[in-house]
């Protein structure tokens, strides 16, 4: 199973931490299901932005982004070139490093 190393996010993971999730699963998927409690007000519909990540290492073993998350993307605070959302960010064997940004569009957050 890869590992993703979550960078230091003050709300989700003061800490940072390593985890590990079966290859075909989501970013968002596993950080949820290792109670890293990433925002994703579309229900992980690929319909907004709140579950961004900035993939630092690992970017080229993800599935291709679809030209939808591309246009989706353009609205993401703090937009970089290893940008996804992650939960369009599908894992295959390679261990990640992933930093999840301080901001997200969102003014309001939601408890799932």
């Amino acid at each position: 199973m890869p590992v993703i190393k979550i960078l230091p996010h003050p709300e989700y993971c003061p800490a940072g931490t390593e985890i590990t999730a079966p290859a075909g699963t989501s970013i968002c998927e596993a950080l949820l299901d290792n109670h890293i409690n990433i925002e994703h007000a579309c229900d992980m519909s690929c319909a907004c932005t709140t579950c961004h990540v900035i993939v630092r290492q690992g970017l080229n073993s993800l599935n291709a982004a679809e030209e939808e998350e591309e246009d989706l993307l353009d609205r993401a605070w703090g937009l970089e070139p290893q940008s996804r959302l992650s939960c369009q960010a599908i894992l295959a064997q390679t261990d990640l490093i992933v930093e999840i940004p301080k901001y997200t569009i969102n003014h309001a957050k939601e408890n799932h």
